[in-house]
């Protein structure tokens, strides 16, 4: 059901210490799962209490006024206090303020939850709900293979499209664009969307394994994380594949560190994110560069931290940095431009923010990156990017995104 802010009734949530939880994706729906997870830490949601929807330049905004309605109307007990117990609403919204797709914050029926060894349940009903059924893991459904296909942009196409943006940037139009191209393919009736889910968990388990509304992924990238007044995240930029073998491999890691190319890729994304962050927050600690390594890239990574200073919840940090030069580019205006005249599809949900909030405004959201969208018809579609600079090789850019498809194209196929 869609209800507008104004309309959510108040909500009775109850949070109950439960026995360890070891796997969290038993309990989801087969179809339709809500997910939040990392080193099998995290929520799961079943059901639908309450689900917002928004659009528009506004959307985000939007949603963390209407999160602070409901919040500040709903009868909470939680006697855990940890984060992601009590009042938690499940979040995705598309990258672009002119996107046909919804922007959702959905409040699931019961939510199955484990962090540092405690795991609860917590159930959320209004007061013309149905009474909520206990949880129980569910038997998967059977095993299937899926070959996705190129979208509207082939790789041949994506390549000249990166050559079209270097030429931009050498006019000085733009000094970064971030450009992406989609994969596409058709899950069979019936098939359990949490098979794909648990590749992406165990293959990539120091990634956020996500699934919104029918988008799922495993993000590397931490866009903001909120808890006990505190802020921080961790900004990626820049990738290498992973070398063959641990002699080649260190070489890799040690070429992205000097690559002057991946170098200022990265310094675009951090400078945003630091620029995004200054108004809320009295002093902000940076880490040096340093390399995130991926079971099959490499990743520059920049640690941002410091304390909130204006009480700022989650969703109004994901307002102030979306989108990212890490995912749109620099200038901001100008960048966003470019990838509306060369990318010929609605990007979507990809590298939107992804997320949980808390009632007390809390939060864990990353960028939804390593992602796809499944719609009601079963139709997949997946989505691989990357930042385009004045030192881009089309062909490496081409290279680069294939290698950014291989978490969904395996859990997938």
């Amino acid at each position: 059901m869609t209800r507008t802010a104004a309309t959510v009734q108040a909500l009775s949530v109850e949070t109950t210490p439960l026995d360890d939880v070891r796997q969290l994706i038993p309990f989801l729906d087969a179809r339709d799962p809500l997910l939040w997870q990392r080193r099998g830490e995290g929520i799961a949601g079943i059901g639908e209490a309450v689900r917002l929807e928004f659009a528009g330049p506004t959307r985000v905004t939007d949603a963390a006024a209407a999160w602070r309605q409901m919040a500040a109307a709903a009868t909470v007990s939680d006697p855990l206090q940890v984060p992601g117990s009590g009042l938690v609403a499940f979040g995705t919204f598309a990258f672009a303020d002119e996107s046909e797709q919804a922007s959702v914050l959905i409040v699931p029926s019961v939510i199955v939850g484990r962090r540092a060894g405690r795991s609860w349940v917590t159930t959320i009903s209004t007061t013309d709900a149905s009474p909520v059924a206990a949880p129980k893991p569910t038997p998967f459904g059977p095993e299937f293979r899926l070959t996705m296909a190129s979208g509207a942009l082939s790789a041949a196409g994506y390549g000249d499209a990166v050559a079209s943006v270097i030429s931009r940037i050498a006019a000085g139009d733009v000094r970064k664009v971030v450009l992406s191209r989609e994969l596409h393919a058709h899950l069979p009736a019936g098939a359990d969307v949490r098979r794909a889910l648990v590749e992406l968990a165990l293959g990539y388990s120091d990634c956020w394994t996500f699934a919104v509304d029918g988008f799922v992924g495993a993000s590397p990238e931490t866009l903001v994380r909120v808890t006990a007044g505190r802020v921080d995240a961790q900004v990626l930029a820049g990738t290498a594949a992973r070398g063959a073998n641990s002699d080649t491999d260190a070489v890799a890691a040690a070429a992205l560190r000097s690559s002057r190319k991946d170098r200022a890729e990265h310094a675009f994304a951090v400078d945003s994110v630091l620029e995004s962050l200054a108004p809320h927050t009295g002093a902000l600690e940076t880490s040096e560069p340093f390399t995130l390594k991926l079971p099959n890239l490499w990743h520059l990574a920049t640690d941002v931290a410091g304390p909130l200073a204006d009480g700022s919840s989650a969703l109004d940090l994901v307002a102030a940095l979306h989108p990212t030069a890490a995912v749109a580019g620099t200038p901001r205006a100008a960048a966003l431009a470019v990838i509306g005249e060369l990318e010929p599809f609605d990007r979507g949900r990809y590298a939107g923010p992804v997320g949980w909030i808390g009632a007390d405004g809390s939060g864990e959201w990353a960028v939804a990156l390593r992602s796809a969208q499944i719609d009601e018809s079963g139709d997949i579609t997946a989505y691989a990017g990357g930042g385009i600079v004045a030192d881009s090789d089309p062909v490496l850019e081409v290279a680069e995104t294939t290698m950014k498809f291989r978490p969904i194209v395996e859990a997938f196929g």
